[in-house]
């Protein structure tokens, strides 16, 4: 089975650490031991490839013109188009084509379906919405145009959630083509996690003064990842327990504003940052933390998958999520983790508390969290899914979106 794997989006450093390209990776590394062989076309690498992907064979799209964010639009779907085009006739005859949905490609799904073979897209976000909310969105009418197009000529698509699986739905996509194939985890690259975790836990027991009690976040500092409020929270927290930590690890826009802050509340000495990290760091310092958080707010569509919350319960840490989207199915409630409503602190403060103060409760909720990671959340049961998606789905042309 030859495979063409797609990613034109600029914004994806394919061997990066930024969740998506963690995404990108671990995709490949599946397919790649289903047997397919795959050729991984991008516009954006940004180093060599990671552990496992040594010998993956990669095209390179031309870079973009530098310049403003219109000039690089225009580049994309000019030159970005048959750069694209001419590298699948390269790797002719292919089997399928699978291409991660970006604001300025269809090039992919359109040679799948001139070819008569599968193509398989898939979405992760309304990117257009999410563009135009929180960055620069040139050209609108062409990625509209964009949009019906690959969405019309994709034989299927994987969404990653339920709501990403809606907006398609509402874009004109019929429910049969569209199927939702959450994010995953690798369970054995977080096993010296969990084993670090548990040697925390012990030395407390021995001596609760060992080691001070740490609250953990994992991701990209956005808007959408609700770090002001986890702020609040552990401002709440410190107050009646003083030996508590905030560890946050990532980078990104909100990082300046989220340390003033911390400096306003006088909270900075018990804070550490530990920037952007490799993926293969990123055990090491969930094996730091004692409570993992995901603080997202409230927000009028949720479509995430989110990474960090796989990761964290393959690592044995017990969650506290904000109850949001489809977050519920993802955190069990007094089994995995603890939800709160968005967007309110105190009542994040205090599910934090409650963890601190049971230990019992963090053990159990921590094991049964990678229990799961490794039964039912793992890397190679997703992209057995996705291989058995593009297996089974007919080839017929689908209608065309309204």
């Amino acid at each position: 089975m030859r495979m063409a794997y797609v990613c034109a989006d600029p914004g994806i450093p394919v061997f990066g650490c930024k969740g998506a390209s963690v995404h990108v990776q671990e995709v490949l590394r599946g397919l790649l031991k289903q047997g397919v062989d795959v050729t991984l076309i991008a516009q954006r690498f940004d180093g060599e490839p990671p552990a496992g992907l040594e010998g993956l064979k990669c095209l390179a799209l031309p870079p973009l013109p530098r310049g403003s964010a219109l000039e690089r639009a225009q580049g994309a779907l000019t030159a970005g188009h048959a750069a694209l085009r001419s590298a699948l006739q390269s790797l002719a005859p292919l089997d399928w084509v699978y291409e991660r949905y970006s604001l300025w490609s269809d090039a992919g799904m359109a040679y799948a379906r001139e070819q008569g073979i599968p193509g398989l897209l898939e979405v992760n976000a309304p990117l257009i919405e999410e563009q135009r909310t929180h960055r620069e969105l040139p050209l609108e009418h062409e990625a509209r145009r964009v949009a019906q197009s690959v969405f019309a000529d994709a034989t299927a698509m994987i969404a990653v959630s339920p709501g990403v699986k809606q907006y398609l739905q509402a874009q004109g996509a019929e429910p049969q083509r569209v199927q939702v194939v959450a994010n995953g985890v690798d369970p054995a690259r977080f096993a010296t996690a969990a084993a670090g975790r548990a040697g925390r836990m012990a030395r407390r027991a021995h001596d609760s003064g060992a080691e001070p009690a740490v609250i953990g976040f994992l991701g990209t500092l956005k808007p959408w990842h609700g770090l002001p409020t986890l702020v609040q929270a552990f401002e709440r927290l410190h107050r009646q327990y003083p030996h508590t930590r905030l560890l946050v690890v990532g980078d990104g826009p909100e990082q300046a504003a989220i340390r003033a802050d911390l400096v306003a509340r006088g909270l900075e000495a018990h804070v550490r940052f530990a920037g952007a990290v490799e993926p293969a760091q990123v055990p090491g310092w969930l094996a730091q933390m004692d409570v993992a958080v995901a603080p997202y707010p409230q927000l009028a569509e949720f479509y995430f998958s989110p990474l960090k919350i796989y990761e964290y319960m393959a690592a044995g840490l017990p969650v506290v999520a904000t109850r949001v989207g489809h977050l519920e199915s993802v955190v069990l409630h007094g089994e995995t983790g603890l939800l709160v409503p968005p967007q309110q602190p105190e009542q994040m403060a205090e599910a934090i508390a409650q963890l601190l103060n049971d230990p019992a409760q963090q053990a159990r909720m921590g094991h049964n969290g990678r229990r799961l990671a490794e039964q039912e959340r793992s890397w190679d049961a997703v992209v057995q899914r996705i291989v058995h998606t593009m297996r089974t789905t007919p080839l017929q042309p689908p209608r065309p979106l309204a």
